[in-house]
């Protein structure tokens, strides 16, 4: 028989307390580092990724950063990274896209997109986005010509992965600001595509 969902939930908050007092107790965090983590993952989400990729989009030198060492972009616009994971970024081309899964469970650079959406997670999508790709992009909407190049890329525990999606056709002279605004979560794992 299984406990009442009240006595589990009473059970997590005293195991989190306990953990908490430890950590403080050893010197290994301190209740600022704590929150400091809380606040971060609370304001993490996929604004923070589109801006990254706006301004990717508008700024040479920052696009060669974030294609080079995604955690140092995303630190270069205030995102802290310090103890993630690693963050490669995959670029999206006229001959090349990627799709982002993780074949495990559901690995995402929660720091640049906040946390993952259920499909992510779910068993269907992981296994499908492997061994039907094109169909899963179909069932988004997103029909890619059989000349471009579908990679399937797994984000892992250790090296999370994002895409730079291609800058839409008819967006030249857009500054960042409205350009983010087209880039959607979907763009940024490559199930969809950003359009203007």
């Amino acid at each position: 028989m299984s406990a009442p969902l009240d006595l589990l939930e009473a059970d997590s908050d005293r195991l989190l307390v306990a953990v908490t007092r430890l950590l403080t107790e050893k010197g290994i965090l301190s209740h600022a580092d704590i929150a400091e983590q809380i606040a971060s993952s609370d304001a993490a989400n996929p604004a923070l990724g589109a801006a990254m990729v706006a301004r990717a989009w508008t700024d040479p030198d920052y696009r060669a950063l974030m294609l080079r060492d995604g955690t140092a972009a995303a630190e270069a616009m205030g995102i802290a990274m310090h103890g993630k994971p690693p963050l490669g970024v995959l670029e999206n081309t006229a001959d090349t896209h990627h799709l982002v899964c993780c074949t495990l469970c559901s690995c995402y650079p929660k720091a640049i997109l906040g946390y993952p959406p259920f499909w992510f997670k779910s068993a269907a999508f992981r296994t499908r986005a492997v061994r039907d790709p094109r169909g899963v992009l179909a069932d988004w909407g997103t029909v890619l010509p059989d000349s471009v190049k579908l990679r399937v890329v797994d984000s892992t525990a250790d090296y999370r992965r994002m895409v730079l999606p291609l800058r839409p056709a008819g967006t030249e002279g857009w500054d960042a600001a409205r350009l983010a605004a087209l880039v959607r979560e979907g763009d940024m794992i490559g199930v969809t595509i950003p359009s203007a």
